[in-house]
């Protein structure tokens, strides 16, 4: 399947029953402004790109939402069981974005989707969710030709020349994702 515009990465996501089934359960918690998000989206278009017949197990699934009332680490966790009573078998991990920026030592973010922009890589910059009407929703803070063209950079607070290109650099020697997706270009390393 060819991947040119959003419209082709929702159709991508629209076609998968597992995604479908982790989103529905994701919307079930009716969580302020929530996405999932990173390898979720990414590793479905890079896998669909590299023509591969089996998905790319992911070490979690990244369910973000953004609640300025409760920043307790203990509700997410509760979030987390919630999921896995829905689905036990999916690795899940929930994070409230209000909190984030203590981790991060970025400045407070003022939302998830500005949350995720600030996420090391612009094709990590990606996350997905239903709305009211079960339609799925992308969002792409830095635009998507990046992942959709298989070329890593980080986004603007990871750039080079800044405090934080370091984080970059040592977080794709880590990750090694030219060891499963070969067709990448990793700028910046």
């Amino acid at each position: 399947m060819d991947i040119n515009n959003e419209k082709d990465i929702i159709r991508l996501i629209e076609l998968d029953p597992w995604m479908i089934e982790i989103l529905k359960a994701a919307k079930t918690l009716q969580l302020p402004d929530w996405w999932i998000c990173a390898g979720f989206v990414r590793s479905k278009i890079w896998d669909t790109l590299h023509d591969f017949t089996e998905r790319t197990p992911l070490p979690d699934i990244d369910v973000v939402y953004f609640d300025q009332t409760n920043i307790c680490e203990s509700v997410e966790k509760q979030l987390e069981k919630k999921l896995r009573d829905i689905l036990p078998d999916i690795p899940w991990s929930v994070k409230n974005e209000a909190r984030m920026h203590v981790l991060s030592g970025l400045p407070p973010y003022s939302s998830t989707v500005d949350a995720i922009a600030k996420f090391t890589e612009t094709v990590t910059a990606l996350g997905v969710k239903l709305n009211n009407r079960e339609e799925i929703i992308l969002t792409a803070p830095h635009g998507i030709d990046d992942v959709i063209h298989m070329q890593v950079n980080p986004t603007p607070f990871y750039q080079e020349n800044t405090p934080l290109f370091h984080v970059y650099q040592e977080r794709l020697r880590k990750k090694n994702w030219k060891d499963i997706w070969y067709k990448l270009t990793i700028n910046g390393i």
